[in-house]
């Protein structure tokens, strides 16, 4: 599934501070119906993800009924964005049992 999406870019703390782009409803439906064939367990969803001209790979993660995209901090320093910046996205679910690429979760 290749998708693009709009949303708000949001700090989350854990045990480190991580920056997270919550899925809009509409996709995340479709992530949810393709989830079966796509999860490599505890319901993570691998991805090819994009911010202007940078690429990574990640995993969606399950969060409040929907799913959140992890946002590294090459990319927000590359593409110069921060906490409650509205960021256009362009991504890519991969299949199960391996990442769309080279699968090293690598910022390209």
């Amino acid at each position: 599934m290749d998708a693009t999406f709009r949303a708000e870019l949001f700090e989350w703390r854990g045990p480190a501070p991580f920056y997270w782009l919550t899925l809009p409803d509409d996709l995340r439906d479709q992530v949810r119906a393709d989830a079966p064939v796509t999860t490599y367990g505890w319901g993570a969803i691998p991805v090819r993800a994009r911010i202007g001209a940078t690429e990574w790979e990640t995993s969606l993660l399950p969060r409040n009924g929907g799913y959140v995209l992890p946002v590294k901090k090459i990319v927000r320093d590359r593409e110069r964005v921060g906490e409650g910046d509205v960021v256009a996205v362009a991504m890519t679910v991969a299949p199960r049992h391996g990442r769309a690429a080279n699968g090293d979760g690598r910022t390209l």
